[in-house]
């Protein structure tokens, strides 16, 4: 009995608590500073010729009330998304435990429950990405709207805010768009395909993919059915309506451009150039550094490459070197599946990618193309008595000396290895850091098989420096932003700095454009050789692999693209996936630049070029198997005759 008392006094006590708690958060709610509904995130995002690419909640979308909105797109729209819409006060508890024990039996978490109103709250937000912070302020956003506003117009806010695919924004602009009549005049079959838009765009936007929006549309009809809405008759009839529809598909119907809406944002956010309050309260214009072409370029290239792979993902960039501008970003291949952007926010290890640092760092002290290293099986006597036993690629070896160029050709591990401890482990982290990498890096002797992890971002920004023949410009994506009355609150502004030499830069490219030439096999073939056909054009390129990372990272005078595939999970990769990031690559760096004239560096005037036996370093004979032209600094190629001296000088070999 004493026990009972007690348990009862407990919940009693508890039971308090939450009134009180409650109480305190309906008040703070219910009386602190309004949303605005009408006015929240005025947000225009404008790509580099000053075209509109995003629209934040206001943009130029037409706002109605709810009574001119037809009632069948209402009701699909609830019963579809929320039926317990005008039951709950803005999360659906019951349908939040349902869906968690379907995830578990499932070992999924594909089963949703948010709530109409918890998913306007996100509209009002200005981050895109799934963090546990931002989940506690939409949380905390549905239950102010939920205290502030009555269902009718929380309806009314989410149904001219949603985005019904194809860059149209709020149900009026989708009306006219997709059937050419207001929302109050739809009929039932156009409302029922226009409610299924909203929980994926692109995959169920008619224009793009009509047989899976025609599925779609069949499931809300069969909502409605089961909730005793319509009759089983009055679906069939439905179904067999054949639509005809007035738009057409917009070039900016991309799986990806969010991701870079997403990252404009993370930019705006870093800046610090204004607060969240007044953006909601006067809305800004960005004009970002997006190149449509550019981002087209990548999400077909994307989509092409890896359909079928449901798991695999992917994260890529694409830089202006000369001024740093971020002209395309993906952070995974569908961002209506998956929010995380992976080319800001995840670090992968970047394999044998990393292996440009190290031989510029070799190039400027002292070492050349014709350089040679024994490449054979070896273990290495490290300080502390450690040792360390690394492979090359398939254990495959010349059991021989070879040069730096085709150490760079084959991405020869022992070669990157003995250079790098030849040089000292502390010299590629000196020139990481002088090329832009920030992230720490651990001075040990597999620093020049990528072993540390980097964004996306971070790295081809790396790269970006070799590309513009050694001068660092800050990576960006927004140019300017300016307020709701058109004033100028932030211009960036260009910095450059001469980090590396351009003699070295352009030597090193010309080692990088090797690695696709087919005419180099010998004992093993060049690393991007597959994608040797699809090149039309002269690039650095570099591929890298890991147990469970995909990079290919390459680029010209006008562009640098970095690629990563792998999956989120680290699962291992298998030899049949190695294909992917470099196709991503090709395709998108060739189809961006199709229409583009070739471009590759000028020779800077103290560098020569000499046809070099590419086995011994020396100069070619009629005898030598490969052969090609490297190039050197004056005075250290092969053949050179001093002057003073008259003698020639000898290849550098190490053992």
């Amino acid at each position: 009995m004493k026990k009972i008392k007690l348990i009862s006094k407990i919940l009693i006590a508890l039971m308090l608590i939450f009134c009180v708690c409650y109480s305190i958060l309906f008040t703070c709610a219910k009386y602190g500073s309004k949303i605005d509904i009408q006015n929240s995130n005025s947000i225009y995002m404008y790509d580099k010729e000053g075209k509109s690419f995003y629209e934040g909640n206001n943009g130029t979308r037409k706002w109605i009330e709810l009574k001119d909105i037809s009632k069948y797109l209402i009701n699909a729209t609830i019963y579809s998304e929320d039926k317990n819409f005008y039951n709950h006060t803005g999360f659906d508890i019951p349908r939040i435990i349902k869906s968690s024990i379907i995830n578990i039996k499932s070992k999924d978490l594909k089963q949703g429950a948010s709530t109409i109103t918890q998913q306007y709250a996100r509209n009002l937000f200005l981050t895109f990405d799934k963090t546990w912070e931002r989940k506690i302020k939409e949380a905390w956003y549905a239950f102010k709207l939920e205290t502030q506003y009555s269902k009718e117009e929380i309806l009314e806010g989410y149904l001219n805010t949603i985005n019904y695919g194809n860059g149209i924004l709020g149900i009026e602009n989708a009306s006219l768009y997709y059937f050419n009549k207001s929302a109050k005049d739809l009929s039932m079959a156009e409302a029922t395909m226009l409610a299924g838009i909203p929980k994926s765009p692109n995959n169920y936007s008619p224009l793009n993919d009509e047989v899976a929006a025609k599925k779609r549309q069949k499931e809300i009809l069969q909502a409605l059915v089961n909730n005793k809405i319509i009759s089983k008759k009055t679906m069939d009839e439905t179904l067999d309506v054949k639509l005809t529809y007035y738009g057409k598909k917009e070039n900016l119907n991309l799986a990806t451009i969010m991701y870079y809406q997403d990252a404009v944002i993370r930019e705006l956010q870093d800046l610090k150039v204004v607060s969240d309050e007044k953006i909601r309260e006067e809305g800004l214009k960005i004009y970002t550094s997006l190149d449509i072409n550019a981002q087209t370029a990548l999400d077909d290239s994307i989509k092409n490459n890896l359909e079928g792979k449901e798991e695999m993902q992917t994260s890529a960039i694409m830089i202006n070197p000369k001024n740093g501008e971020i002209i395309a970003l993906a952070g995974g291949k569908d961002y209506s599946k998956s929010q995380y952007n992976r080319a800001v926010q995840s670090k992968r290890q970047v394999g044998s990618t990393m292996k440009p640092i190290l031989y510029y760092a070799a190039l400027e002290n002292g070492l050349n193309a014709s350089t040679t290293f024994l490449s054979k099986p070896t273990t290495f006597s490290l300080d502390n008595e450690l040792k360390y036993s690394p492979s090359n690629y398939g254990d495959i070896y010349p059991n021989d000396k070879i040069t730096m160029a085709l150490a760079i050709c084959y991405s020869d591990n022992i070669y990157a290895i003995k250079t790098h401890l030849f040089l000292g482990e502390d010299m590629m982290i000196k020139y990481a850091k002088k090329m832009g990498i920030t992230s720490k890096l651990e001075a040990n002797a597999s620093l020049p098989l990528g072993t540390n992890e980097l964004t996306t971002k971070e790295f081809v920004s790396a790269y970006a420096t070799l590309a513009n023949s050694g001068t660092s410009v800050k990576e960006h994506l927004i140019r300017k932003i300016e307020d709701g009355n058109g004033d100028i609150i932030y211009e960036f502004k260009e910095e450059k700095e001469k980090v590396l030499n351009k003699s070295y830069t352009y030597i090193l490219s010309e080692l990088l454009s090797n690695t696709y030439d087919t005419n180099l096999k010998s004992y093993t073939a060049p690393t991007c050789a597959s994608i040797a056909p699809k090149l039309t054009k002269k690039y650095a390129v570099k591929s890298g692999t890991t147990d469970y990372d995909l990079w290919t990272v390459g680029y010209n005078p006008d562009v640098v693209v970095g690629v990563w595939t792998g999956y989120d999970d680290n699962r291992k990769l298998s030899k049949r996936e190695y294909k992917y990031s470099k196709n991503i690559w090709a395709d998108t760096i060739e189809n961006y630049l199709r229409d583009k004239e070739s471009n590759w560096y000028e020779m800077p005037n103290n560098v020569v070029g000499v046809i070099t036996d590419l086995n011994t370093g020396k100069e070619a004979t009629n005898d030598s198997k490969l052969k090609k032209i490297l190039y050197y600094v004056k005075g250290t190629e092969p053949g050179y005759v001093s002057k003073t001296t008259k003698r020639k000088t000898t290849t550098k070999k190490n053992d």
